[in-house]
């Protein structure tokens, strides 16, 4: 075995043990999951508000024509 062979088993070893990044890694996922139920919250509202707008100004128009 070759000096350059021991280094990089040492230091592959070190790397799978350390567990340094583990906290950044469940903040990220985290971040994703509450980022990805946002985007769903969002999707499923849209229709709704929208709709809701439309009715509202439709109406606003109707009582603006009927005016004198």
């Amino acid at each position: 075995m070759t000096m350059f062979t021991r280094i990089c088993k040492v230091r592959a070893a070190g790397f799978v043990r350390d567990e340094s990044g583990a906290v950044t890694v469940d903040w990220v996922v985290l971040t994703a999951a509450i980022c990805g139920m946002g985007v769903m919250l969002f999707m499923s509202l849209t229709p709704a508000v929208f709709e809701h707008a439309g009715t509202v100004i439709a109406g606003d128009i109707e009582r603006a024509a009927q005016r004198p």
